[in-house]
């Protein structure tokens, strides 16, 4: 079976919709304070740094680096042969749980602090998933 029937997929919460209308969109949404300007996820309905209440959401940059990671080799209907299960640190400041896909699952590729950048997968017809990939290297003036 595909890896799109095989997995365990989020429930939207009216908290967390606007979020998952994002990624389908191909956007990651992250949430901002307009009190304190502090950047957090997940989306929650008040500020995690202050209490504000109001946050509005954004679009980030979907680039970070490799934080923390471990690679799960216990077979699982959703995956092929072993996948890492990642913390991803977010150039936006958020630490996001995620899978690293599109390069090999071996120590020797997953270099902790490599650039990554979001791709996403069609879980569902409903949800679309974050996961992240090493990231092509950004081009500067020339």
């Amino acid at each position: 079976m595909s890896e799109r029937s095989q997995r365990r997929l989020p429930v939207p919460t009216p908290e967390t919709q606007h979020f998952w209308d994002g990624t389908k969109r191909g956007e990651l949404l992250l949430q901002r304070c307009t009190e304190c300007d502090g950047v957090h996820f997940p989306p929650r309905p008040f500020c995690p740094a202050c209490g504000h209440r109001e946050v509005e959401a954004f679009a980030a940059t979907g680039r970070g680096t490799l934080y923390s990671y471990v690679i799960n080799h216990t077979p699982n209907p959703a995956f092929d042969g072993p996948y890492a299960i990642a913390v991803v640190q977010l150039d936006e400041g958020p630490r996001m749980m995620t899978n690293i896909v599109d390069c090999e699952q071996t120590p020797e590729a997953l270099e902790l602090d490599m650039p990554v950048e979001v791709s996403y997968l069609d879980a569902s017809d409903e949800i679309t998933l974050p996961l992240f990939r090493p990231a092509a290297p950004v081009e500067g003036p020339a």
